[in-house]
């Protein structure tokens, strides 16, 4: 007999969403959350049903008390798995707030820990992340239409994101901070949508208040936006897994089929932490509860509806 039917690793929209619709199949439901999510700095989400605009803390704040109706569902918040591993059919989890302090066991584990982020090496980004600078265009790109915008990264896809900003905005300027990461090719062809490619490193972000005004280039030079977006790398926090090697893409996503499933038996992820990677609250809410009636139909060997 385990401690509990499912151990959700993860307290953002994926794993509440998932521990919501676990709970209400009377499944027992623990739900570890270490308290950090990716979009802390964001003042406001976007694109959530009936939330449109709500601070993400907020939401989760709404979605734990939510939990409270389900005595079956406990979250424990402020700590983290240590380590997990196999114990025959189940898993046995070492969880803590710095180093696992007790164990706790579960017929099946949920992944939903979501993804670190690195920002480009600019000075002073962090003071207008998440208030004038952002990294998710659906989200954020409708308040900042037809402004003169900031593109800043140092990824090979660089090109992608700004053909798809521009959407929003025709004026324009991607910063790529020194890095050799737009071909020649791909300057001439945003250059012909009115794109500008500024290759130089960046010295200083300018502004009041988390307020983006200016871009100050190595060369001297200063270009005037009124806010933008920026590329992070992003990578999964997966050393706990002790032993467990699910399955991962190139960019280190979970590899998972189409209903969450890893190529581990009894592991799930749901989630940015899943691929294809980042994505806005409400698509990982939904892959949360799709997962969710998928454990539930594997648990009682039923099969699950297409």
């Amino acid at each position: 007999m385990t401690d509990y039917d499912v151990l959700v690793i993860g307290g953002g929209p994926a794993g509440l969403s998932a521990a919501l619709n676990l709970g209400r199949s009377l499944m027992r439901v623990l739900v570890i959350d270490a308290d950090r999510p990716r979009n802390a700095a964001t003042l406001n989400s976007h694109g959530f049903l009936t939330r449109d605009g709500i601070p993400p803390h907020e939401l989760r704040r709404l979605a734990r008390e939510e939990l409270t109706a389900y005595p079956n569902v406990e979250v424990r918040s402020r700590v983290m798995v240590a380590g997990l591993a196999r114990h025959g059919d189940a898993f046995v989890a070492g969880i803590g707030r710095r180093e696992a302090t007790s164990t706790v066991t579960a017929r099946t584990v949920l992944l939903a820990t979501g993804l670190r982020e690195t920002l480009p090496d600019v000075p002073n980004l962090r003071g207008f992340y998440g208030m004038s600078l952002f990294s998710c265009a659906a989200c954020d790109a409708w308040d900042l239409r037809d402004r003169p915008l900031a593109l800043i990264g140092e990824s090979d896809d660089l090109a992608d994101r700004a053909r798809l900003i521009a959407r929003w905005s025709p004026q324009l300027t991607v910063f790529t901070n020194g890095a050799d990461v737009v071909s020649t090719a791909e300057e001439a062809e945003l250059a012909a949508s009115g794109i500008t490619v500024a290759r130089h490193p960046i010295v200083e972000l300018v502004g009041e208040r988390g307020r983006l005004e200016a871009i100050v280039l190595a060369d001297g030079s200063r270009v005037q936006v009124d806010g933008g977006f920026v590329r992070p790398e992003w990578d999964s926090n997966l050393a706990f897994l002790d032993g467990i090697s699910p399955a991962v893409d190139g960019a280190g996503h979970l590899v998972t089929d189409r209903s969450g499933r890893t190529d581990v038996p009894g592991l799930y992820a749901a989630g940015d932490a899943a691929a294809p990677g980042p994505q806005q609250l409400i698509v990982a809410a939904g892959a949360g509860a799709r997962v969710a009636a998928v454990i539930v139909h594997d648990a009682i060997g039923v099969a699950t509806a297409h």
